[in-house]
């Protein structure tokens, strides 16, 4: 049975392992499954009344730009899995303060969600921001590990608009599309023993690096209904996504989605999935297959 705390203080008995996320698919899933194992956690959530209820887990209201709220709820933490924030204008910003907070609260090891490729330069202009926050986190002097993950299998269907046509300037470039489930798979194993993997940065991909319209043709056999692949010109893609009213930012981050699969920032696929979990992750086909 779960037990809720919104104090001023943190619960004596509170476990020395913290989750984020777990209101999300991601972080759900990460909850769930220390929880099947037997393994007590504080569940760090905005909304204390839409945290999942879990054994052996304390809920505890956080938010990452909450300096006071942070600072309760780690307190006594050891192990932090930190799922990114939200995408918004000020994540980075959010993510540096969490990580202050972290260290000024005592935390040893932090599991951040990263992207694959982060790099100052990254064509996926998302993934600039996840690499700056690692060495925020290299720099804070706790212990790290960071799963770059690869695109979502789980988004795959999303992209599909309602003619069925998925549009974007992706070319013929290779995304080793991963599922949500396997890094989350990676994320609980870790945490059960972060020691071991101290310093590391796992590359989480799928079995197979898929080019959009290949993944348009696996959709195709799954829906029994026509699947295709536009292959947009940035300005086409550009225009074709103004149709939602959103910030510059985020118009940047859809489009270069597609462009960092042609650049072919996304097309390595690795072992590391069954290297930490001792299972193979899923193929486009056997998630849809699920």
């Amino acid at each position: 049975m779960s037990t809720s705390s919104a104090g001023t203080s943190t619960p004596a008995t509170a476990p020395a392992l913290a989750t984020t996320g777990s209101t999300g698919i991601l972080g759900g899933y990460v909850a769930g499954m220390l929880a099947d194992a037997g393994v007590a956690q504080r569940l760090l959530v905005r909304d204390p009344s839409r945290a999942p209820e879990l054994p052996a887990s304390t809920v505890l209201p956080f938010a990452y730009s909450d300096r006071e709220a942070s600072l309760r709820a780690l307190n006594g933490v050891e192990t932090l899995f930190m799922v990114s924030a939200a995408e918004n204008a000020e994540r980075l910003a959010e993510h540096r303060a969490f990580i202050d907070a972290a260290r000024d609260a005592g935390v040893r090891h932090v599991v951040y969600t990263s992207f694959v490729g982060a790099a100052p330069d990254a064509t996926f202009t998302l993934a600039r921001d996840h690499f700056h926050t690692e060495e925020h986190l290299k720099q804070s002097g706790m212990a790290f590990t960071f799963l770059r993950d690869n695109l979502y299998l789980d988004f795959m269907d999303a992209m599909v608009g309602e003619d069925g046509v998925i549009r974007g300037p992706a070319g013929d470039g290779r995304a080793a599309i991963v599922a949500r489930f396997d890094v989350a798979r990676v994320a609980a194993a870790i945490l059960r023993d972060p020691a071991q993997h101290d310093g590391i940065t796992y590359e989480l991909t799928g079995p197979e690096a898929l080019t959009m319209t290949e993944v348009a043709a696996i959709l195709t056999a799954h829906r029994g209904t026509p699947v295709r692949f536009h292959d947009e010109t940035v300005d086409e893609a550009y225009a074709s996504r103004r149709k939602w009213d959103a910030p510059q930012w985020q118009y940047d981050a859809w489009v270069s989605t597609y462009t960092a699969i042609a650049a072919g920032e996304l097309k390595r696929v690795t072992d590391d999935v069954e290297k930490v979990t001792g299972t193979a992750p899923l193929s486009l086909q056997q998630f849809l297959e699920r």
